[in-house]
């Protein structure tokens, strides 16, 4: 009689699903927003005779993202915050940081997308402040950055919707789970573990190795 050898039934994770994956994805794409508002979203070209020493007069008034959308930093940040606790957060707490990133992901887009359509009223803050003149008649010059950042918030938001359903994957540490293992020894992870899977043991003191 030949034996049989019976296979572990563990769930293969989808490439898109795996927690390192998913949220490096969207690290970086948080990261990508924040890096667009540090740059040149505006050039503003003036009257010479209103420049005065405020601006060169080749140049133009160079206006940054972090002036021309001042939310878009803001919910870039959050956006950061949120796919790095969903790393760590339970089946729950995991929807609320889905709803977070996506009401984040789309103020980056839409207060990039009305920085588009309306150019001058977002540089007004900034002319006034180099000018002291507001309401002037200027031409205003869009760069590529603000497209940039609607294209990331919007890839963003795609990446929170992932959250969910890649999380049926993920393997839940509650602290039921804590007591459990210590009662019945170490528990023997089954599936392929990520980086930052083998990260959380290490922090508990196992030795993912």
């Amino acid at each position: 009689m030949s034996g049989t050898t019976v296979k572990s039934t563990s769930p293969v994770v989808p490439r898109w699903a795996r927690k390192s994956t998913l949220v490096l994805a969207i690290s970086l794409l948080a990261l990508a927003v924040f890096g667009t508002t540090t740059q040149t979203w505006l050039i503003v070209h003036l009257d010479p005779a209103q420049l005065g020493q405020a601006v060169n007069s080749q140049d133009g008034l160079q206006v940054q993202g972090s002036k021309a959308a001042t939310t878009v930093t803001a919910l870039a940040l959050v956006a950061l915050a949120g796919g790095l606790a969903a790393s760590i957060a339970g089946r729950v707490a995991r929807w609320v940081i889905t709803a977070l990133i996506l009401l984040a992901a789309a103020g980056i887009a839409s207060a990039a997308a009305v920085v588009i359509a309306d150019p001058l009223a977002a540089a007004q803050g900034s002319i006034a402040a180099a000018t002291g003149i507001t309401g002037s008649n200027v031409s205003v010059d869009v760069t590529v950055f603000p497209a940039l950042a609607v294209a990331a918030g919007c890839l963003l938001g795609l990446g929170a919707l992932l959250i969910v359903p890649a999380g049926r994957y993920w393997k839940s540490r509650t602290k039921y789970d804590t007591a459990a293992t210590a009662a019945g020894g170490s528990a023997t992870p089954t599936g392929p573990a990520d980086e930052i899977d083998s990260w959380d043991r290490l922090s508990r003191g196992d030795d993912p190795t």
